[in-house]
């Protein structure tokens, strides 16, 4: 299972993300879950198994199959809510 947040460029937002993600996998107590970061152009829908993007770029990854729009980048409990369903969705055993 594989986790990207993804950004404009690719470098300090999407990377924020990726570490708040690999904190929200420990709240909830899910395992096994690979997280990475990269730009729009550089991945593509085969890339990961659930994108993390700001409501700002929504739009831009349409052709997405589960894709999580965050309201906010910076709040980390809405991230930890949104790992948590993601990681329900997808099967992973959550603590929570």
């Amino acid at each position: 299972m594989k986790f990207m947040a993804m950004c404009s460029s690719g470098l300090g937002s999407s990377f924020m993300v990726h570490m708040n993600i690999e904190t929200a996998l420990k709240t909830v107590g899910a395992q096994g879950v690979e997280v990475d970061h990269a730009d729009l152009g550089s991945v593509g829908p085969e890339a990961a198994d659930v994108f993390f993007v700001g409501r700002d770029l929504e739009n831009s990854v349409s052709d997405f199959d589960d894709v999580v729009v965050l309201n906010s980048i910076i709040d980390q409990e809405e991230l930890v809510e949104k790992v948590r369903e993601a990681c329900q969705r997808h099967g992973i055993a959550t603590t929570d």
